[in-house]
């Protein structure tokens, strides 16, 4: 069949490994030191991995491949998973945070953090804590600037940050995978009034709509003195 496919520039590609940790699927690796596609049948053309190429390698192209074998790539993941340690950078590692207050918590404001990570360009596209989750995505910035952020939103919500001004990458290709690959009852947007912060917003909208499923979410916007404005 004809579909888009990953191309990658041998002559540009200087080994860093960021797209094949990019790459949820694992259709790339690293072979004698450059970037390959290791499996046709792993890429879904969607290009998490393009924004995370340094060097400008990735691209895509519309030619003969092997369709996209979802279970096939799914199967691999929970096959690694069982028999192999961690790859890339330990502090991407996804997790459930469990707590247990403290009689020193008690006394201050606990963290209300319940998964790591939480950069949405770190996130998984699938993970437990999603199935059934109201999910909060906001700017970096709205945490610093509303003093009660993790009571107000972090409580009882999966949280996403992002900066949509600093991370050159488009977030409604994430957010929608995230939406379309499990049960989300609701997201909360948290942005800042400041016009930037509208991507984020856009984001949020654009991966609702593409992922098919009726999602409520709202949008909180908040001034950069930390008031609530709409």
């Amino acid at each position: 069949m004809i579909r888009r496919i990953v191309k990658i520039d041998g002559e540009r590609c200087s080994g860093c490994g960021l797209c094949a940790d990019a790459c949820h699927e694992g259709a790339i690796g690293i072979v004698d030191g450059k970037a390959r596609l290791l499996r046709e049948d792993y890429c879904d053309g969607l290009g998490d991995c393009l924004p995370a190429c340094p060097a400008g390698a990735i691209s895509f192209e519309e030619r003969e491949a092997p369709a996209y074998d979802e279970a096939a790539v799914q199967a691999s993941k929970r096959n690694k998973a069982a028999k192999m340690p961690p790859l890339g950078c330990p502090g991407a590692a996804s997790r459930a945070l469990r707590r247990e207050e403290s009689r020193a918590e008690a006394a201050a404001v606990p963290s209300r953090l319940s998964q790591w990570p939480v950069q949405i360009k770190l996130a998984p596209v699938t993970a437990p804590y999603f199935d059934g989750a109201d999910l909060l995505v906001a700017a970096d910035c709205a945490a610093y600037a509303y003093g009660n952020f993790h009571n107000d939103f972090i409580k009882n919500r999966i949280t996403l940050i992002g900066c949509p001004k600093l991370d050159a990458v488009d977030y409604a290709e994430k957010l929608t995978r995230i939406l379309a690959g499990n049960r989300v009852r609701s997201v909360t947007v948290v942005r800042m009034e400041v016009p930037c912060c509208g991507g984020i917003e856009n984001a949020v909208k654009r991966a609702v709509q593409a992922a098919g499923e009726v999602v409520p979410w709202s949008v909180v916007t908040l001034s950069t003195d930390g008031r609530i404005v709409e």
